[in-house]
């Protein structure tokens, strides 16, 4: 526990999160909550644990998958199969405020774990079930990962080139989706049970998430008829709002409204593009963006993306290069945010992660988390700490709790 008392105090300090998540989506929804303060206890399968824990790449020993969505929890390996174990994970959801879980639905019921039971023996406990589509609807029991939810909710229908093939987003949006909605209504309920002192169940479903991420798209569609479609990287509604060439790269402008439009033209020496009746207005210049992506990119081409960086950010035109990820490791802003920061496994081996985008004037925000755990690590230490009454009223522990 050591580790843990010396995390930064958050806004989530004292909440304890019991966490019986896997691979992706959970586990980010429980790193937020890590984040924010709280602390998590990472229950795995004695056999292997997270299967994330085998995805490479391996750095020493340990997978940079896992380490990127677990650094600062606390491992314990527990069989749910078994009547022991299953003790335990009650013993522990006693004092627990949060349960996420990311089974199948039905799995939980099968392990004797049901909503129904759960909040009749833990009524301040809040159990959140994050799974592909949710605990009710027709497609209840279908097994789900990322890019199934990213196809099913339309998202790669928009994403690429007209009359590309089929394109996923290039980050798992299906389960970082799902995660952070998961940790959002995780924190929601722990407002509400100070005022009612009651827990409650939250449902939360991939599929769902992919639909509330759709901006506009199906509000569109609906009035319109419009079936919208891949455009690259232009914006639907706004021009310009793209990527476009120069000399050497490729950089993005995002002139908005007619004011950064016509301030964007004079910057590259185009007033004449403000003047054409073609472009007038922001409906004129979304209408005829073909055209105005010519003109923008036939006078780019004579200078470098630096040059036109340099320009459009002193007239205070929204635009930026396009970063690889092997740039953003030194990008000064990133460093200064402590979105780039560094975690370490049980054997001392570094890892880079990615840091709490959210800032708190009233708490730390460091540029070194706590550290990732290996599989059982923390066993030990959290069945003294959960028995260490029994143990003092001379109670002794479960036959099953060591485990070597």
């Amino acid at each position: 526990m050591n580790d843990q008392e010396a995390a930064p105090a958050g806004p989530l300090a004292g909440v304890l999160v019991v966490d019986l998540t896997r691979v992706m989506a959970g586990p980010y929804a429980t790193m937020i909550l890590s984040d924010l303060g709280a602390r998590v206890i990472k229950v795995e399968d004695p056999d292997g644990g997270d299967d994330s824990r085998g995805f490479g790449p391996i750095h020493g020993h340990t997978s940079t998958y896992f380490a990127s969505v677990n650094r600062g929890k606390q491992s314990i390996a527990l069989n749910l199969k078994s009547e022991a174990d299953r003790k335990i994970l009650f013993d522990l959801l006693a004092g627990a405020d949060v349960l996420v879980e990311n089974f199948r639905p039905g799995v939980m019921d099968r392990l004797g774990m049901s909503t129904r039971l759960l909040s009749e023996r833990f009524p301040r406990l809040i159990y959140a079930s994050l799974s592909g589509f949710g605990q009710t609807g027709p497609y209840r029991d279908r097994a789900a990962y990322d890019i199934v939810v990213q196809a099913m909710g339309g998202m790669m229908s928009v994403t690429g080139f007209p009359d590309g093939p089929p394109a996923r987003i290039g980050t798992s949006i299906g389960d970082i989706g799902a995660g952070v909605f998961t940790a959002l209504g995780i924190c929601g309920a722990l407002f509400s049970r100070q005022n009612s002192g009651k827990g409650c169940t939250i449902d939360v479903g991939m599929l769902d998430c992919q639909i509330a991420l759709h901006e506009n798209a199906i509000t569109r569609h609906v009035a319109t008829g419009e079936i919208p479609g891949p455009m690259g990287s232009k914006h639907p509604l706004i021009a310009p709002f793209q990527a476009f060439q120069t000399a050497d790269a490729w950089i993005v402008i995002a002139a908005g409204n007619d004011t950064l439009f016509a301030r964007f033209v004079h910057a590259i020496g185009r007033p004449d593009l403000s003047e054409n009746p073609l472009f007038n207005g922001r409906l004129m210049r979304q209408r005829h963006h073909q055209a105005l992506e010519i003109e923008v990119e036939i006078t780019l081409a004579h200078k470098t993306a630096a040059d036109w960086l340099s320009l459009l950010q002193e007239a205070g035109i929204p635009c930026g290069p396009i970063n690889t990820v092997a740039d953003l490791i030194n990008d000064p802003q990133l460093r200064a945010r402590n979105m780039l920061c560094s975690t370490r496994n049980k054997a001392g081996e570094l890892f880079t992660v990615v840091g709490n985008p959210m800032k708190f004037s009233a708490f730390a925000d460091t540029a070194e988390r706590q550290p990732v755990p290996e599989l059982d690590q923390d066993r030990a230490d959290i069945l003294a700490e959960l028995y260490s009454r029994e143990a003092d009223q001379n109670d002794q522990p479960p036959a099953s709790m060591p485990r070597t």
